[in-house]
């Protein structure tokens, strides 16, 4: 990996990392944050906001296609 690209990687994977601490996330299963890969992270932090937004369940809304 060229230099930059490791760079932009290790920033990524800080801020998803303080982003979780922030909400109280510390660990995924047995694994501390700083243990787990970028994609790790991406699909941990994802999974949190999917889990917390008040629209996620199945049924919450209901898309209706009126017709005139």
């Amino acid at each position: 990996m060229g230099k930059i690209l490791r760079q932009a990687v290790e920033h990524r994977r800080l801020e998803l990392m303080n982003k979780l601490i922030a909400f109280g996330v510390y660990k995924k299963d047995e694994q501390h944050l700083f243990e787990l890969s970028l994609t790790d992270l991406e699909n941990e932090f994802k999974k949190f906001i999917w889990d917390q937004h008040p629209h996620s369940e199945l049924e919450s809304l209901h898309w209706v296609k009126k017709t005139t």
